[in-house]
């Protein structure tokens, strides 16, 4: 597991950000022809297809690309929709995670312990 600094995580956010709000728009678009998809796998059988179907699977793999690349990077993807992600770091001897979310401010301002998730968040000044 990577374990990040504070400078670290904030120097990885922009291109996060910019990973994440692709990724929202390519689940837009896949859930847009989710029924289309689905109907034309029951008819996959008979030869079927979708109108679409390229780019359909195309946004599929370009997901499954950017998820792959946060993840390769050491960021842990929580929520997609949200935009969430987790940095973990160690602090005071202990790992906790760097929490941050599409539409907050350019650097991490909130971590969590493990075991607790983003119910759990409390402000970066109270790990120190």
């Amino acid at each position: 597991m990577k374990l990040f600094t504070v400078d670290e995580a904030n120097q990885l956010i922009p291109r996060m950000r910019m990973k994440l709000e692709m990724i929202q728009r390519l689940y837009e678009t896949v859930g847009s022809m989710r029924e289309t998809a689905r109907a034309a796998a029951a008819a996959s059988e008979k030869g079927g297809g979708m109108e679409g179907g390229t780019q359909y699977v195309r946004a599929l793999y370009e997901i499954g690309k950017l998820t792959t690349e946060i993840a390769e990077a050491g960021v842990q993807l929580k929520d997609y929709e949200r935009g969430l992600i987790d940095f973990p770091s160690m602090r005071n001897g202990r790992i906790v995670l760097l929490c941050w979310q599409l539409g907050e401010a350019d650097e991490i301002e909130w971590f969590h312990d493990l075991d607790a998730g983003f119910a759990g968040r409390r402000p970066l000044t109270d790990i120190d």
